[in-house]
């Protein structure tokens, strides 16, 4: 975590069934100023658990997981009232599967091969909005 100690930190939960990719994107987004990674998980369940005991505010998921789908956990969320923003940040990205992550709850999707980048740029805006505002920052929605 980048973030002055003065400043509550952006919590950001991974969900991710990769490791490699999962180690990227925690080294990427946890050196985010303003960003903590508090949580990984590769299947559902433990995801649903690990955001609720980290108080996430933010979660970052694939659609493919080790047990279970992303737009399973997605519907979990919504039904759990999660105040967690969802970024879906996956390979499955047509227009269907966008459609799909968006009926569920999703709040921003992002392509992973050609859009990491925007979400990363996604999560820092989100990061400098929460610790400028100390408070869970819920703007415009990317989908």
């Amino acid at each position: 975590m980048n973030s002055s100690p003065s400043l509550q930190a952006l919590r950001v939960f991974l969900v991710e069934d990769t490791i490699p990719i999962r180690q990227r994107m925690a080294a990427r987004l946890g050196a985010i100023d303003g960003v903590e990674i508090v949580g990984e998980a590769e299947e559902a369940g433990a995801a649903l658990t690990g955001i609720d005991t980290t108080r996430a505010d933010v979660v970052v998921l694939d659609l493919r997981l080790t047990v279970g789908t992303g737009i399973e956990l997605l519907v979990s969320l919504a039904k759990s009232m999660s105040p967690a923003i969802t970024i879906v940040l996956t390979n499955h990205s047509s227009m269907w599967f966008r459609q799909a992550c968006v009926a569920a709850g999703a709040q921003y999707f992002f392509d992973k091969t050609s859009e990491f980048d925007l979400a990363c740029d996604t999560i820092t805006r989100i990061a400098h909005a929460h610790c400028a505002r100390g408070l869970n920052y819920t703007g415009a929605h990317h989908v």
